[in-house]
């Protein structure tokens, strides 16, 4: 997920803001790009002991527009989605755009009425079922489309939707500069030449096309047709399928998704691009860069086929191989735009130039290409069915880039890149947010949700059987859309543990674990339990001396061990279990 350089609390209104994007607001750099990564939190940001928690901005109650995007209602769960053909026209002087969205759909339940979501600001021109016209209401960003007669329960239906107008831009308003926060933005770049880039994720695929515009259900292939102006190329998911001129100035650019495609990935990157390519294998590489870029390009995008065999090695093969894997320059430090993933970092290590993590790893890579390229996985290739599950794209794509280090640099700087986030948790709102309304988790979702997911490898405590779990975890979701319960269930079932009380303690509650420890130097004794507020909460932990650890299988009683060490000798592994420690 990319969030945009800005004054974050004043965008997109003021729930969304305060949902959304406050939690940033203290970690959050202005700027001169148009949008950033949540790693625009300040690398010099002061750090926080395990326990310090940031007061929460009070969350708003849900809006009637919040409950009809992020809800999965009556009228999106009566229909299965099959197929877009998303064939639109962009205009870069009018900033308008215009097309049809060819949807099919199969029916789960008979019923008169379906809906599909496009913003406000963009005009429903027609809806075609056959070459009946259908009848619709709108309300905010929904558009409940009903149809003459039932339409029935198994049955198969292509409706065509049509729409035009100037879409909300990225950012800010095009009038009277209030923050309006829309997917599309129309920019300039240093030679004069148009780009323009997409980026919905949050907002909603709707601010700038027809979709069902929710993460439960995802069409199952795509074809998408751009037409733009002669001298400029469009770059979207999938394999190119060709281009045609039109012959009235501008030209269809063709591309085909031949895997499930959530909404928000769906992308256009238009611009005045140069192009060069490269195999891994036989996975093909594309690369679109500005032409000043190329040379630039050339020798940092190289990483890609480091990061690809590192991720391959850990999961299994890049989970969209027939659409290939695409990088391409956007004025923005980065998206996981399926298949056709964008870059702003630079062309410089680190995130920005800066070492991310401030612990001397970062620098020996580009942030961006390693976290972005890792959402291939998790968030594209798995995809969480609720926004309030988003630690499944941001958590495992961060826990990507620790394996991406100990791939390449071995276990002790994997193990010292995750625990450079520790400065950055805030410990002030659940990583699993409320569902059904459109809400985002806090940033925790990426810092302490990685350094859970270390936490969990330390339970199991078998690097080998981690592995195989990892694997086999990332095999058995492959191109579906999941909850935190599914995944809860499948490492209860594979580990053989209850790990329950465990993922709801550091997802669904704010405090992490503190380890209590009361020595009683004479008796040669420390008593030991965790507090924690998840009832029946029992966790493994390695303590004693670094190189000779003993596991203790510590719970929420009192429990007593025999040790010769002092308090001051006594340490615990919080190094490979976020954990916080009181010694008395």
């Amino acid at each position: 997920m990319k969030l945009w350089a800005m004054k974050l609390c004043d965008l997109l209104g003021p729930r969304f803001a305060l949902r959304t994007f406050c939690m940033l607001a203290s970690l959050t750099a202005v700027m001169p790009s148009a949008y950033s990564h949540p790693a625009q939190a300040s690398a010099s940001a002061q750090p926080q002991t395990a326990t310090t928690k940031t007061a929460a901005t009070p969350t708003p109650s849900p809006t009637r527009a919040d409950i009809l995007l992020g809800g999965y209602g009556p009228y999106r769960a009566n229909n299965d989605l099959l197929y877009y053909h998303l064939d639109v026209r962009v205009d870069p002087e009018k900033k308008f755009i215009s097309g049809k969205n060819t949807i099919r759909f199969r029916m789960l339940k008979d019923d008169t009425r379906i809906q599909i979501d496009l913003h406000p600001s963009l005009n429903v021109d027609k809806i075609l079922l056959g070459t009946d016209s259908l009848k619709y209401d709108r309300e905010f960003s929904a558009v409940f489309i009903d149809f003459p007669r039932t339409i029935e329960k198994g049955h198969i239906y292509t409706i065509v939707f049509y729409y035009s107008g100037t879409p909300l831009e990225l950012g800010w308003d095009r009038g009277d500069k209030k923050s309006l926060g829309g997917g599309i933005g129309f920019n300039k770049d240093a030679s004069g030449h148009d780009w323009i880039n997409t980026v919905c994720e949050g907002v909603g695929s709707s601010t700038w096309w027809p979709s069902k515009d929710q993460w439960r259900d995802e069409a199952e292939n795509m074809d998408i047709s751009v037409a733009i102006p002669n001298s400029l190329v469009d770059v979207s998911n999938g394999k190119f399928q060709g281009k045609t001129d039109l012959g009235d100035g501008f030209t269809r650019w063709d591309w085909h998704v031949h895997y499930p495609i959530n909404n928000y990935d769906v992308s256009l990157n238009i611009g005045n691009y140069a192009h060069f390519s490269d195999r891994l294998g036989d996975l093909r590489l594309d690369f679109y860069v500005l032409p000043e870029n190329i040379d630039k390009a050339k020798n940092q995008f190289a990483q890609v086929k480091g990061m690809l065999e590192a991720y391959q090695h850990y999961l299994g093969e890049y989970p969209f191989k027939k659409d290939g894997y695409k990088l391409i320059e956007a004025p923005m430090t980065g998206m996981e735009h399926q298949s056709a993933v964008t870059y702003g970092n630079h062309f410089e290590n680190g995130y920005l130039g800066r070492d991310w993590t401030g612990v001397g790893i970062s620098p020996k890579f580009d942030f961006i290409i390693v976290h972005e390229s890792a959402h291939e996985w998790f968030g594209n290739a798995i995809t969480a069915a609720d926004h309030s599950d988003m630690w499944i794209h941001e958590a495992w794509a961060t826990y990507l880039e620790s394996l991406y280090v100990e791939y390449w640099w071995g276990k002790a700087d994997g193990i010292k890149y995750v625990n450079g986030y520790k400065p950055k948790v805030k410990n002030d709102l659940p990583i699993v947010a409320e569902r059904g309304v459109n809400a985002t988790p806090p940033v925790d979702q990426y810092f302490k949700g990685v350094l859970f997911i270390n936490t969990l490898r330390s339970i199991v405590n078998d690097d080998d059987r981690w592995w195989k779990l990892l694997h086999d975890f990332y095999q058995h979701f492959k191109y579906k859309n999941i909850m935190t319960e599914d995944v809860v269930a499948y490492f209860n079932q594979q580990a053989g543990m209850d790990l329950t009380p465990i993922f709801n303690q550091y997802l669904r509650r704010t405090a992490i674990p503190t380890l209590e420890l009361k020595f009683d130097v004479p008796a040669g004794t420390v008593a030991y339990r965790w507090k924690v507020d998840e009832p029946g909460f029992a966790m493994p932990v390695r303590v004693g001396r670094r190189n000779s650890w003993q596991v203790i299988e510590a719970t929420t009683e009192w429990r007593l061990m025999n040790t010769p060490l002092k308090k001051d000798e006594f340490e615990v592994a919080t190094d490979l279990y976020y954990v916080d420690v009181v010694k008395q």
